[in-house]
Parts: structure tokens; C-alpha cells; sequence
């Protein structure tokens, strides 16, 4: 009997330990912080503070895949956004603000996911652009969600798996308002290519920015387009619609890369404005890594609105990258934005990226020295 006992015991050790082996949870994060410049800061000439978030944003985040058996898995990610300056929360002071999902991956079928996530366009587009290496690259104000200011919350997405280098995705994320499906949804679509020193990637994203009867404009599955002067005039459009094509080409220790967005703000009998805004985006980018520890950056961008108000944007990025370990790397980055025409509400501001300054100007220069450590 002791035999038996000491066996069951042993199978049920194994069991669970098994059981274990064949899940995993990891804890991750990155911590960014440096010392940035800004001339032409919310109408005044200068302005220095301590800059968060430069290169990659301060998160922390737990995921984990549990195998199911028959090459089906469960999987999971939650991810919380930070400034490490002051230990507040982003996202709107939201615990997982930056990802909240769970769902099942096989093989064969691809993967499901349900939460807050990302939209498809920013999946497969944005990793061979220039905003893989900072949102200083970003569109100003960043009106075509080129570095995902906007995620998007209720949604359901599909990931293919990948046929000889071919991926696709969708995702739709349900507004939740009673009686006016429509009211709030987004959905999302989008395919790259991946073939070694080529990649190529298109996608479409179109929000429903709230109807205006069932509920109030802005409310939505996604977050807020509207963070700086470039676009805020437009805050009541009924609907906003982005499509996105990106190349990137890899040349021996060289990268160099192209990208092309179109955006849309539509409006309806609620909204402030009459005509639709129009901004086209066109980029360009290149990648040296002069060693394996050392790399430089340089990039132009190119915007023009047109519709219900007229503005062009010409902006330069410079920056440089060198690692003191594979997780902890030193960086410096800058930005020279000027901008003409008017906005909507006024003269156009220039605003470098994604940083959301207003300049209160028609230029704006940008500096950042800082370091990132990943864990």
C-alpha cells in the first residue's frame, strides 16, 4: 500500500510538473527617461524638462501561454503605460491602458485575441517604418495613428499564420451602444510581406467617432485622435478612415524604408466643420548600423491637409543609438518641424510627432539625450 501511495504521489508530482513546464508567464517591461529640449513650447522660446517615453514608452506588462494540447494554446497579455518621472499612469490613468487581451492560437488557423489591442494597421505597417525607432518620426500630431496614440478597446482580432513570408489581420471592436450597432465601432484590416531583405505592408483603419443621437460624439472604442492643434479643429467629425502602405529594404548593415498614409476626417449635421479634412503623410527613412552596438537614424517627413482648411508640414529627424548591454542602450534623438497655412482653428502650429507639444509657432525644434533599459 505504501508503494502504491508513494506512486501515485510521484505520478502526481510529474503530472504537475508537467502541467507546469508546459506553461509560462513572463514579467517584462521597458524604463526610458531623458533630458529633452523644446524650442517654441506652448508660445514660449524655450523650454527644458525631464522627457519620458523618447524611444520606447515606460511600460510594464505580464503575458503567458498555456498549451492545451492538439498545437492549441491559450495566451494572454496585459500591459500597463507609465511616466517614470512621476510613477502616474497613461492612457487615461488606466491600469492596463496599452494591452488587455486574452485568447487561443493553433498553427493552422492563426490567432484570436479579445480585449484592448492595437489595431491591424499598427501591427503589420508601423514595424517597418521610422517610428520603430521613436515617435519623433510619427506624423505631426500623429492624425494617422502612425505611432498608436489611439488603441482600441471591445475588440476581437485575427492573426493569420504565415504563408511564404504573407500574413494577414483584422479586428473589429464593438462601440456597446444600445440600439445603434454602429455607433463607436472600429474595424481594421491589414497584410505585409516579409522576404528577408524586403518588407511590404498595407493596411486600412476606420473609426466610428460616435453617433451623435444614440449617444455623444466621441464616444467610441477608440481613444482620442485629438491631442495637439494639428486636428483638434476637427473633434466632431462623425468618422475618421486612414489607409497606410509602408516598404523597407535591407542592405547589407543599411536600412531604408518609405511610407504613405491617407487620412479622413468626415463630417455630419453635428459636427463644427462642413467639409472633410484631408491629410496625406509621405516618409522617408534610413537605418546605419555602423557596429553591432552602434547605429544611426535620419528621416523626412512630409504632410499636407486639405478640405475644410489647408497646412503643410516638412519635418527632419536625426538620431543616434549605441547599446552598453542587450538591454540597456544610450540615445539621442532630434527634430526640426516647420509648418504653414492654417489649421482649422488658425495659423498652423508646428507639433513634432507624436510629442504633442502645441509650438504656438510656425517651427519647433526638438532634443532628446536619454537611455532605455529593458527587463
Amino acid at each position: 500500500m505504501r508503494k502504491l501511495t508513494a506512486l501515485a504521489a510521484a505520478l502526481g508530482l510529474a503530472t504537475c510538473l508537467n502541467a507546469h513546464a508546459q506553461s509560462t508567464i513572463t514579467l517584462y517591461g521597458i524604463l526610458d527617461a531623458g533630458i529633452g529640449y523644446i524650442h517654441n513650447s506652448g508660445g514660449q522660446s524655450s523650454q527644458w524638462k525631464m522627457s519620458t517615453g523618447n524611444v520606447a514608452e515606460n511600460e510594464w506588462g505580464l503575458k503567458g501561454t498555456e498549451d492545451l494540447g492538439g498545437k492549441m494554446s491559450a495566451i494572454f497579455d496585459v500591459e500597463s503605460g507609465f511616466d517614470i518621472a512621476s510613477g502616474q499612469m497613461h492612457e487615461g490613468n488606466r491600469l492596463f491602458g496599452r494591452q488587455a487581451w486574452v485568447g487561443i492560437s493553433t498553427p493552422t488557423y492563426g490567432t484570436v485575441t479579445l480585449g484592448r489591442q492595437y489595431d491591424a494597421m499598427t501591427d503589420v505597417v508601423q514595424p517597418i517604418t521610422g517610428d520603430s525607432f521613436s515617435g519623433i518620426w510619427a506624423t505631426p500630431g500623429d492624425v494617422d495613428n502612425y505611432d498608436d496614440s489611439a488603441r482600441f478597446d471591445n475588440a476581437v482580432k485575427w492573426v493569420s499564420p504565415t504563408w511564404s513570408g504573407v500574413s494577414l489581420e483584422a479586428m473589429y471592436a464593438f462601440g456597446g451602444i444600445a440600439g445603434a450597432t454602429g455607433s463607436g465601432q472600429v474595424y481594421s484590416g491589414g497584410a505585409a510581406y516579409n522576404g528577408g531583405q524586403l518588407s511590404l505592408a498595407a493596411g486600412y483603419l476606420h473609426v466610428n467617432n460616435g453617433n451623435a443621437t444614440a449617444s455623444s460624439r466621441g464616444t467610441t472604442a477608440s481613444d482620442s485622435f485629438f491631442n495637439s492643434a494639428v486636428n483638434s479643429a476637427y473633434e466632431s467629425a462623425n468618422s475618421i478612415s486612414i489607409a497606410r502602405v509602408a516598404a523597407q529594404y535591407v542592405i547589407s548593415q543599411v536600412t531604408v524604408g518609405a511610407a504613405y498614409s491617407y487620412s479622413e476626417y468626415v463630417p455630419d449635421g453635428a459636427s463644427t466643420f462642413t467639409r472633410s479634412e484631408k491629410y496625406q503623410n509621405g516618409s522617408v527613412f534610413s537605418i546605419w548600423q555602423v557596429t553591432p552596438t552602434f547605429q544611426t537614424i535620419v528621416g523626412y517627413n512630409y504632410t499636407k491637409s486639405t478640405g475644410d482648411s489647408s497646412a503643410t508640414y516638412h519635418q527632419v529627424n536625426l538620431g543616434v543609438d549605441y547599446y552598453l548591454s542587450k538591454r540597456t542602450d544610450l540615445y539621442a534623438i532630434a527634430a526640426y518641424q516647420h509648418a504653414s497655412g492654417q489649421n482649422g482653428m488658425g495659423d498652423a502650429q508646428a507639433v513634432i510627432g507624436s510629442y504633442d507639444v502645441n509650438s504656438g509657432a510656425n517651427y519647433q525644434v526638438l532634443a532628446v539625450a536619454g537611455i532605455r533599459h529593458r527587463f
